[in-house]
């Protein structure tokens, strides 16, 4: 791989990684978003939603040929094993995709948007981590309002999670989000200030 600066963005569910990325975009950084990537792998007809189809048979796909994302999600945040099974059909894959777009980029840093972070491959060639912050109620509130959910999936999935502190234990930059956007453009601002210095040191 090139020999870039390459920042893993990762937080809780609906901390508001897209935001802040989107920020960084603004300002000429490299984005590679995994979700993305993940989307990207699973059209109708791909090997790869055929392996997950495979597993987890017909019933995950929706009339046209996609995958049932609500009803996937609903799955493995009650069935630990079956998640352990799309993370290894996923995450190879994932990660060969990243190294592709990395080497594409043109950028003097890269951002890697990565949900789980602590639990992925690509933790182990990134070289600072970037943790988006924000308390639980507050993730709770923008799950219900993002996916029309009831309060007992939202905090379901959030506990699935790392835990809050777990996620802090890893980052090198924290970016709390909890305030206006105009607060995350001025965090989001100085990191990438510091980001352009030191890729060029």
């Amino acid at each position: 791989m090139k020999n870039n600066l390459y920042i893993g963005l990762s937080g809780g569910i609906a901390s508001g990684k897209t935001i802040v990325s989107d920020e960084f975009s603004s300002l000429g950084a490299d984005i590679i978003d995994t979700d993305i990537i993940a989307r990207e792998l699973i059209f109708p007809g791909s090997e790869t939603l055929d392996e997950i189809v495979s597993f987890f048979g017909e019933i995950v796909l929706l009339s046209d040929g996609n995958l049932d994302r609500k009803l996937m999600r609903e799955i493995i945040f009650n069935e630990k094993d079956k998640k352990i099974t799309l993370e290894k059909i996923m995450h190879p894959k994932i990660q060969d995709e990243v190294k592709l777009k990395i080497q594409s980029a043109s950028g003097c840093y890269q951002i890697i948007v990565v949900p789980l972070l602590h639990q992925s491959p690509i933790l182990n060639f990134i070289h600072r981590v970037l943790i988006i912050d924000c308390n639980e109620k507050i993730q709770i509130k923008r799950l219900i309002k993002r996916d029309n959910i009831t309060e007992q999936l939202a905090k379901k999935m959030i506990r699935s999670q790392s835990k809050r502190e777990e996620r802090q234990s890893i980052a090198d930059d924290i970016i709390l989000n909890e305030g206006s956007i105009e607060e995350i453009k001025h965090q989001v601002k100085k990191l990438n200030d510091f980001y352009m210095k030191i890729s060029s040191s």
